[in-house]
């Protein structure tokens, strides 16, 4: 007779056992652990990630990676061609190298045509003395990443990787230029819009009544308005005479004061299932404030998802900022940034003729798009327990 094993023991169930031990490993994670391991899985949101960080981190240092200044002219090199890299010189390594450009006018079209010498390659220099430029704006340095060459009789041979504009200036010098403007105005934009929409959306949704009635009024006023009319209006009213410093901070806070009605509702939608929880009653009978209240209690539960919806805000801005300064109506030269060098290529003909005058709304793209990744990316790895 066999033993029967159909019993229930009576030592306490451990589910522990039972799980897998990355299940076991979830159960005690913090949950920005759980956020981070999230995220990895969401390569284009990594990798936007990556980009953008690096993007950022090489804005102080852009002095250093540029060959020329932002406002450097070359005259006889209007509307130079890109000139491309070559390692080999018929069948000879050189190292990088390229063939100097010679301009010639066209008597039939009246323009200037650029023919490289193949018979007189020149080394690229690197890690050489060139323009003096201020790292962050603040410590002066001359040392270039790579630099024009030079002919023996120590004369630069002038160098354009992207091409020249109508003044002779670098493309790809200005788009890196650019960039410190392009990149920060969505930065201070979207400060002033968190703020602001923290807080009115904290107000209308904790306080309710009068005050939650007033703040939708506006919220609703500011959402019925033509974007970019208003844009325009705004931007129109700036004074021509102002610096280019002043008249970029003024543009970032209008992008900023037109966008935070969005998030404000957000909040505010928030704060009103919230505000009935039991950990917030407890905290008002213990003598809480209500500043309190909302800034330990009620802001902790979402701002990640608020960081979220800020990161998808950015490229708004950027592309606001764009639009302004291609009208005209936004930053202005000698400020640099992608929407003032594509003012330059509003011509089809000319653009037609010069294609690389557009090259700017290349970086445009690829920034907008990778905010965009990383705010999917981020929007998703936020409820690690949705799975």
């Amino acid at each position: 007779m066999t033993k029967d094993t159909r019993y229930v023991s009576d030592a306490p169930f451990d589910p522990a056992p039972a799980l897998q031990e990355i299940e076991r490993k979830d159960l005690d994670a913090p949950n920005w652990l759980l956020v981070w391991r999230k995220f990895r899985t969401h390569r284009l949101g990594l990798i936007s990630g990556a980009f953008l960080l690096f993007c950022y981190l090489l804005l102080p240092f852009i002095g250093f990676v540029a060959p020329y200044g932002p406002n450097e002219r070359h005259a006889e090199h209007l509307y130079s061609p890109p000139q491309s890299i070559h390692f080999f010189h018929q069948g000879e390594f050189l190292g990088p190298f390229i063939y100097p450009m010679t301009s010639e006018a066209n008597l039939e079209t009246f323009q200037w045509e650029f023919i490289p010498d193949l018979d007189n390659p020149r080394k690229l220099r690197f890690f050489c003395e060139g323009k003096t430029y201020r790292i962050a704006g603040i410590i002066p340095a001359d040392t270039h990443l790579f630099c024009p060459p030079e002919t023996l009789e120590e004369e630069v041979v002038p160098f354009f990787l992207w091409g020249s504009d109508r003044l002779g200036r670098d493309v790809f010098s200005r788009i890196l230029y650019g960039a410190q403007l392009s990149l920060t105005v969505g930065l201070i934009g979207i400060s002033v819009s968190f703020v602001l929409g923290i807080f009115f959306g904290s107000l209308a949704g904790y306080f309710g009544g009068t005050l939650d009635w007033v703040i939708n009024r506006v919220i609703e006023i500011l959402r019925s308005l033509p974007e970019l009319p208003l844009w325009l209006a705004l931007s129109a009213a700036v004074p021509s005479y102002w610096s280019p410093i002043a008249v970029f901070f003024v543009i970032s806070i209008i992008l900023g004061l037109l966008d935070w009605p969005g998030l404000a509702r957000a909040v505010r939608a928030k704060f009103l299932s919230l505000r009935e929880e039991e950990y917030v009653r407890a905290a008002e009978m213990m003598g809480a404030s209500s500043g309190r209240v909302i800034r330990k209690h009620l802001l902790p539960n979402f701002l990640s998802h608020l960081i979220a919806s800020a990161t998808l805000s950015i490229p708004a801005m950027i592309l606001g900022e764009t639009a302004l300064s291609y009208l005209g109506l936004g930053l202005r030269a000698p400020a640099v940034s992608w929407g003032v060098m594509l003012n330059d290529a509003q011509n089809l003909a000319s653009i037609e003729i010069y294609p690389w005058t557009a090259i700017p709304m290349l970086p445009i793209v690829v920034v907008v798009l990778a905010f965009n990744f990383l705010g999917d990316g981020l929007r998703d790895s936020l409820d690690p327990y949705q799975q």
